[in-house]
């Protein structure tokens, strides 16, 4: 058996003061897994010791998760995939408790009221904010929103969990905690602060005033790739390491976090524990390095996913591999995504790019195109269209980026079609209409305004992307039409 390494601090003395809302396999790759360096370290364990996370689900699916770590006292296995097989695991133990909101709904909002509770941090997902894509606006017609807002409503949604906390803070004399999102989304802690504070205008503005005033929502840039984990996954970890783990995390060896250091005075409910100390990166400015990360990384990955689905692949590394589809990768990132980027401080873009085919190619990991393909609904406008806003205000054409959104117009017709392709989407009501439209449209699938504002009117972009449907509807092989494209002009 391969060993792991254990925890080899005192669990028990080691106290909450991170809450943390949508523990999924990301954050026990990241965030928790830095946390669990500090406590690991005897330098950094005292000043890391009362920064333990307890974890809150909110949604019917975060019950499993419950369930899987409460049976092994909320620690894990996380094993970091390398290029070359190698494969260390590490027993996590910075996890020390999780609760399930539905069901003990009260002792989440004592828990957000208390004094020790200094950081609530999230990773609800792109579309977990409620927000218009176009207009960047709560969405305060939503109906668990109304009932939220309610008087006297059993909150039921994390905005109204998190504000229902910070009112008892406010009520009881107690400074508010730091709200830190941890979601790939551009400018998360702006997002942050306006979503949770339009909620708070809905249930009492003297609230919002105080959350506004008073409420630090630090930006940040998250990064591992962490896939989904499989049946196969736990049956390998318990044959390779000997362990029984309900809910082991696998994930590449590659992770960034890169935070702006946002959290106040420790003597009014700020303060963090030293994450620097972990390898974490402290700036002034998130922004330059949140761009980056977003469309090349972010972006990229929707364009793997569509071609190697297309292509008949089921996993990352396979279509990576493929030489056409890595070039028609990195002909997205220099000649579209790396001109919308601002200047980096400290990073090599062509290095950091080389980097990111390197980290796709990673067999190990084992990440799905299914996976990258989720919910594209929510990252595309996110991750992609700003890319095309800001190359076609400039004057710039943008196939790739075009190719990338026909791309995935072409696979939901075949989901749509009833073929056996993986898919899941938060919105896969608006997907199907969107692939309804496209019927008699050939731009139906644009005339989403959430997704993709006025696209529709722009003839360059609409050009571009009428041709790359019409070659992926007329062929079963993506390829020829990637090859196309990387023969046009770079600009």
């Amino acid at each position: 058996m391969t060993p792991v390494a254990g925890i080899d601090y005192d669990r028990s003395a080691v106290s909450v003061g991170i809450v943390h809302f949508g523990v999924g396999n990301f954050h026990r790759s990241h965030q928790a897994m830095y946390l669990d360096r500090l406590l690991r370290d005897p330098a950094t364990f005292e000043a890391a010791r009362t920064w333990g996370i307890c974890g809150i689900g909110v949604l019917p699916g975060d019950r499993a998760m419950r369930d899987a770590l409460g049976g092994q006292d909320f620690e894990y296995t996380l094993v970091e995939r390398h290029p070359d097989g190698t494969a260390p695991a590490t027993r996590i133990g910075s996890l020390v408790d999780y609760l399930y909101a539905p069901d003990q709904l009260e002792e989440v909002l004592e828990l957000l009221a208390a004094p020790t509770t200094r950081i609530v941090s999230l990773t609800i997902t792109e579309g977990g904010y409620n927000i218009s894509d176009v207009t960047g606006e709560f969405d305060v017609a939503n109906p668990a929103i109304v009932a939220d807002a309610r008087p006297g409503a059993a909150p039921a949604t994390v905005f109204g969990i998190i504000v229902a906390g910070l009112a008892r803070r406010r009520e009881r004399g107690i400074p508010p905690f730091t709200l830190m999102s941890c979601d790939n989304i551009e400018g998360n802690g702006d997002v942050a602060r306006r979503t949770f504070a339009a909620f708070a205008r809905l249930v009492d503005p003297e609230l919002a005033a105080w959350i506004e005033r008073g409420v630090r929502f630090p930006n940040c840039m998250v990064d591992r790739i962490t896939p989904v984990t499989s049946d196969a996954d736990r049956a390998w970890v318990a044959e390779t390491f000997g362990v029984q783990d309900a809910w082991p995390v696998l994930c590449e060896d590659f992770v960034q976090w890169v935070l702006e250091d946002e959290f106040g005075d420790p003597e009014a409910g700020g303060g963090r524990p030293p994450w620097e100390r972990a390898g974490v990166q402290l700036v002034e400015d998130v922004r330059p390095y949140e761009l980056m990360k977003l469309r090349l990384l972010n972006a990229s990955h929707q364009a793997l996913a569509y071609a190697g689905i297309l292509a008949g692949y089921e996993f990352a590394h396979d279509a990576t591999r493929d030489p056409v589809i890595a070039r028609y990768l990195r002909a997205y990132m220099d000649r579209e995504g790396t001109p919308t980027l601002e200047p980096v401080p400290g990073v090599d873009l062509d290095a950091y790019k080389s980097k990111l085919i390197e980290r796709f190619s990673n067999e190990y990991v084992r990440d799905t195109l299914g996976r990258l393909a989720t919910d594209a609904s929510d990252r595309i406008p996110k991750w992609l269209v700003p890319v095309i806003r800001e190359l076609r205000a400039s004057g710039r054409r943008a196939p790739l980026s075009a190719s990338i959104v026909a791309g995935w117009a072409r696979y939901a017709e075949r989901v749509v079609a009833g073929e056996a392709l993986p898919f899941r989407d938060r919105q896969e009501d608006a997907v199907r209409d969107a692939v309804a439209r496209m019927a008699g449209d050939p731009l139906g699938f644009l005339r989403n305004p959430d997704w993709f504002g006025g696209l529709p009117d722009d003839d360059g972009f609409v050009a571009d992307f009428t041709a790359s449907l019409a070659a992926f509807r007329g062929s079963d092989d993506p390829r020829p039409e990637l090859e196309r494209l990387l023969a046009g002009p770079a600009a």
